[in-house]
């Protein structure tokens, strides 16, 4: 994939709102993710969205398919396994923007604490959501998010 910058002298504060919208969006998932609150999370998608997963990234196959909104409750309830999870979302580019559509990438380095028999471990994914986004009723939702899990590094914490 290859990213153009663009150089903006000036945007029109539509465009502004846009990007920054599309933003909060990004970091809402991440909030949600880390609050637990698989019924936001799942607000943020359109309701015929599909999310896939590819475990990893360099294989082109996915390791799982969703086609709507109702499908992701379990992937998000999968996260109350842990004991604590945070997300820090990195860079993220909008590739393409319309009045009405969108495409970016995002980075995160997703952090999860499993404790067991008073041990704890730590799990770190390094993540690449490539998504579409669509601006319904003045809402910008994901209308697709491809997640790719980078690496993993797993290790115990004092």
């Amino acid at each position: 994939m290859e990213i153009n910058m663009s150089q903006h002298t000036a945007i029109f504060p539509e465009e502004a709102a846009d990007r920054l919208a599309i933003r909060e969006l990004i970091e809402a998932y991440a909030h949600c993710a880390d609050r637990r609150d698989a019924k936001g999370q799942m607000s943020l998608f359109t309701p015929d969205t599909n999310f896939v997963v590819y475990m990893n990234a360099k294989d082109p196959a996915p390791t799982q398919e969703l086609h709507s909104r109702e499908a992701l409750a379990p992937v998000f309830a999968e996260l109350n396994k842990y004991d604590a999870t945070t997300h820090f979302v990195g860079q993220s580019t909008i590739l393409v923007l319309s009045d009405d559509r969108g495409t970016g990438e995002t980075y995160c380095l997703a952090h999860h604490v499993t404790v067991s028999e008073a041990k704890r471990r730590l799990m770190v994914a390094s993540l690449r959501y490539i998504d579409t986004f669509a601006k319904i009723d003045g809402a910008w939702l994901f209308a697709e998010r491809r997640l790719f899990v980078d690496w993993i590094d797993e290790r115990a914490l004092s």
